[in-house]
């Protein structure tokens, strides 16, 4: 039975979240390529690291494999996913005469292209990121191996022994806490000050915005949710923002019922936020959940505006998606 008496939450949701433009232009391909070319569309790899976007392109004839090889013969297209990956995927395609269309988010893209370059000029590569993440091992593959020095941690930045010190070049993945990875390049630098840097920075805008908006909210609130994936990057980086800007309640949600409600327990104010993969309609299942237990007043917090917007490839172009 519904409480008759609700207790008040002010909710403050954070101002950009969700879609980046990145994300937004990969689920558009594979929406676009099975509208243009109908089931099924194969994608290597998730598109984005999201079950409810997975699902939903699954439903409409999407196919999802982890490799190349899982792919029967076929003129249907085969799509990469945002995070990118390794230059041996895209040579295998070509092998196998595959119609290949390329996700890969353009940020990411540019810092394949970085590394390549740092490479052609013979600078040992060092790459700031997380082991096993999937855009990690796709930047990692495009040199040769052992040509990229990973580092995760300041303590991996001290212990680090470079083939040439004075012949280096950093490079990071681009959903990072901005904080943990300025720390880290300070560390290279005060090492090594010849290194090389990119000229703009690799840490996404996306990500940027998103954890500038955590840290506003997190201080002010009780308890912080973040909606999306335990294998997504930058969501799990905006929860531990959150929990390094002073909100002890900082939980990562797939979605509503995932929330635990005892952990939470009594509060009055509740800040929400979305990964960059994670779509609208679940930050508004969690507003539904708490609405249905509180008497909530819900709050916008809009730190920036974000109107980034990427084309599609060419062979989709005509097909009514965004040039």
């Amino acid at each position: 039975m519904a409480n008759s008496n609700p207790p008040k939450l002010q909710i403050f949701v954070c101002a950009p979240r969700g879609f980046c433009a990145g994300v937004d232009r990969a689920i558009q391909i594979v929406e676009i390529a099975l509208e243009k070319y109908g089931a099924p569309v194969y994608v290597r790899h998730e598109i984005v690291h999201n079950k409810y976007v997975v699902d939903h392109l699954r439903r409409l004839g999407a196919v999802f494999v982890e490799e190349l090889d899982e792919i029967p013969d076929t003129e249907q297209p085969v799509i990469f996913s945002a995070h990118g990956v390794p230059k041996s995927v895209p040579e295998e395609a070509a092998q196998r005469q595959f119609f290949a269309l390329d996700a890969t988010c353009p940020l990411v893209t540019k810092v394949h292209r970085e590394a390549i370059v740092h490479h052609r000029k013979e600078h040992q590569v060092v790459l700031i990121g997380h082991a096993g993440h999937a855009e990690v091992i796709g930047t990692m593959g495009q040199l040769p191996d052992g040509a990229v020095q990973l580092i995760e941690t300041v303590e991996d930045a001290r212990a680090f022994t470079p083939r040439d010190p004075d012949n280096l070049a950093w490079i990071t993945q681009t959903t990072l806490s901005v904080d943990d990875t300025a720390e880290i390049i300070a560390v290279l630098q005060e090492r090594f000050p010849k290194i090389a840097g990119p000229h703009k920075e690799d840490i996404c805008y996306a990500t940027t915005n998103r954890q500038e908006a955590v840290k506003h909210v997190a201080p002010k609130v009780d308890a912080m949710l973040v909606v999306g994936a335990p294998n997504s990057s930058n969501s799990q980086r905006l929860r531990e923002v959150a929990a390094r800007a002073g909100c002890e309640k900082a939980y990562l949600v797939q979605r509503a019922t995932d929330i635990d409600w005892p952990a939470i327990g009594e509060i009055k104010t509740l800040g929400i936020t979305a990964g960059a993969s994670a779509p609208e309609v679940l930050v508004d299942e969690v507003i539904d959940a708490f609405a249905a237990k509180f008497d909530v007043s819900v709050e916008p917090v809009h730190l920036t505006d974000e109107s980034i917007a990427f084309t599609l490839p060419r062979e989709l172009r005509d097909s009514g998606g965004n040039t």
